[in-house]
């Protein structure tokens, strides 16, 4: 037997490992299930780096410079994630496995409906799982429910403005719909059991009445909280942002982007994708909503297509593998030699996704029963059920990913990209021969290869452990926790927002798979929603694709007070002794805990979030 493996085993059972039982933040890696997933996770990733990997992509990946996502779901086949075309399933109608869902006739029956999509379908992907229209997809279902009640008020004669209390009961529905909703994603398992579905929704650019409803009601559940006026760790929840139709007053819905904006200050979500980016509003067409930008809460981004129609519905990432930059910065000589690492292992990367699409594509529809046979993902319903997966496949995107852009600049220049105009245009050269690489092999294999900006916290810490052990503690570079995540600007680094905008602005045009700028708040943001504006206008401006903000979000669970808490209850007082419910943002996900925090560690949980350290 294999000891590494059996010292791993250990590790699971004795909890003494925080890296491996916190590898999920989203997982208790503690509890009976949690375990057996990471006893399965780590068996599963020994299977396949013994059989299913070639010579020269192994070692590549034992040596630390490339890293494979998702390795534990290798060996079942399973892709990444998918946008999933709800109003087209609820229309249709689906079939779970145990029978049949007819197209609702109600909101309520609807929300309903669309929480059994998302789990059905969690249990055949690894990744997350999305709608990318949610008010326009939902809006039939308002107006559904709005005739029913004026049959309802007709039929019983009521003597009333009927037009006016139907809107009016139809609204208290929507309500209540959406706060059912949010309470099933937070509650409902997939995955053994072992956690809930990794849930995104895209809304804000349906201007009619009845899509509006939706997206207003949603944003008043999400802040109201769960039962206990917790924060919701999902569905993250992505607002579109467009000139003409919710940006500047006078826009119809700009009343829908102030109120996501009072309540991102006190749930940190939603996060806002920006239509009116150049590398976003080329695909853009008013009336088709299949143009319309939508992403993932971490960042995952799909819409250009080599095989087929230029969207993200119905389509998803196949799976990212990501390369440790500062590894390769390091072992470097010179830039020059640095780039000619970069390409080797860009080459070895994109062979390793090819392997991996090779591997799925052998798989048959009937593995996949629900992703492949009711439409989820793009013409998935015309396989029959022992059809290999090949061709639909090529709807999807391979993606090689970066982290530790900073410490790379600094292992070679000797400053990172917020320092000096130097550093930024090497970080710039980096990405875009990143890039360049990626375009140049769609073009030649006929597949949707894309660059990422990856986020994956424990990946940034797993990526220097690796560097540190092999070269020791390097100043700027290995003597910290974790590399910088992708392009970001170093969290310990004194920048102002506008200009941390600015900075890293450029490489989302050049990460076409995915990207994401944090601004990081240290107050209550809800006392300063013009402030946040600002921010969100000063993104679009300068091009940002996709941003968020992570606010201190606090809750005492003796009051009920929410807000920011350091050693103690400003409201009634408790000591440090009592259990404070803190939420943190970590890769585009919230992560929340109900431990008992003391007075130190309570003040160094408020330093990272003034210094961004958790995102």
């Amino acid at each position: 037997m294999n000891m590494k493996l059996m010292n791993s085993f250990k590790e699971i059972v004795g909890s003494s490992n925080q890296d491996l039982i916190q590898e999920n933040a989203n997982v208790d890696g503690k509890s009976p299930l949690g375990m057996m997933g990471l006893f399965a996770s780590t068996s599963a990733k020994f299977f396949c780096v013994e059989n299913l990997l070639s010579d020269d992509v192994r070692q590549a990946y034992l040596d630390g410079y490339i890293h494979i996502h998702d390795l534990d779901f290798y060996a079942s086949g399973t892709t990444t994630c998918c946008q999933i075309p709800l109003g087209k399933l609820l229309k249709d109608g689906f079939d779970t496995g145990h029978g049949h869902m007819r197209e609702p006739n109600s909101i309520m029956s609807a929300m309903a409906l669309a929480s059994i999509i998302l789990q059905s379908n969690q249990n055949q992907q690894h990744g997350g799982q999305a709608f990318a229209n949610f008010d326009f997809d939902l809006a039939i279902y308002v107006k559904k429910t709005y005739q029913k009640m004026v049959a309802l008020l007709e039929n019983v004669n009521a003597h009333c403005d009927i037009e006016a209390k139907a809107w009016e009961m139809t609204e208290r529905e929507v309500y209540q719909a959406c706060e059912a909703f949010i309470h099933n994603a937070n509650s409902m398992h997939s995955r053994g059991g072992g956690q809930v579905p990794f849930i995104s929704l895209n809304f804000g650019l349906d201007t009619s009445r009845e899509g509006r409803m939706v997206v207003k009601n949603m944003l008043l559940a999400t802040q109201k909280g769960l039962g206990n006026g917790e924060t919701p760790i999902f569905p993250i929840q992505i607002f579109k942002v467009k000139d003409g139709i919710n940006m500047k007053r006078g826009d119809v819905n700009y009343d829908l982007f102030r109120l996501s904006l009072e309540t991102t200050a006190k749930r940190l979500f939603p996060n806002y994708v920006f239509v009116d980016a150049p590398f976003n509003l080329q695909y853009y067409k008013k009336d088709d909503i299949e143009t319309h930008i939508a992403t993932m809460g971490c960042r995952t981004r799909v819409f250009g297509n080599v095989n087929g129609k230029e969207t993200p519905v119905g389509r998803g990432n196949l799976s990212f593998t990501s390369i440790n930059l500062p590894l390769l910065a390091i072992e470097s000589s010179s830039v020059e030699d640095f780039f000619e690492k970069l390409d080797t292992y860009m080459d070895l990367a994109s062979k390793q996704l090819y392997e991996r699409y090779v591997y799925q594509s052998e798989k048959n529809a009937t593995n996949f029963k629900f992703l492949y046979s009711q439409g989820t993902w793009w013409s998935g319903e015309q396989l029959g059920r022992n059809d290999k997966l090949g061709e639909i496949l090529k709807q999807g995107t391979l993606s090689v990913g970066y982290v530790g852009l900073a410490e790379t600049l600094i292992a070679l220049v000797g400053k990172h990209h917020g320092e000096t105009d130097e550093a930024q245009e090497l970080g710039l050269k980096i990405v875009t021969f990143m890039r360049n690489k990626m375009d140049a092999l769609t073009e030649k294999a006929g597949l949707n290869y894309t660059l990422l900006a990856t986020p994956a916290e424990s990946y940034a810490g797993k990526a220097l452990q690796i560097a540190r052990k092999k070269h020791g503690v390097i100043k700027g570079v290995t003597d910290k926790d974790w590399f910088t995540n992708s392009n970001h600007i170093p969290v310990e680094f004194n920048i102002n927002a506008i200009n941390k905008i600015k900075k890293e602005s450029p490489y989302h045009a050049l990460t076409n798979a995915g990207h994401i700028t944090y601004i990081e708040l240290a107050e209550d943001a809800s006392k300063n929603i013009d402030a946040l504006e600002t921010y969100v206008t000063a993104m679009k401006e300068s091009g940002i694709g996709y941003g968020s903000f992570n606010v201190p979000v606090d809750r005492c669970t003796a009051c009920g007070y929410s807000g920011v808490i350091y050693n103690e209850c400003p409201k009634c007082r408790n000591d440090v002794e009592h259990t404070i419910e803190r939420i943190r943002r970590i890769t585009g996900y919230l992560v929340g805990s109900l431990d008992k925090w003391n007075s130190s560690k309570a003040s160094e949980e408020q330093n990272r979030v003034k210094h961004g350290k958790q995102s």
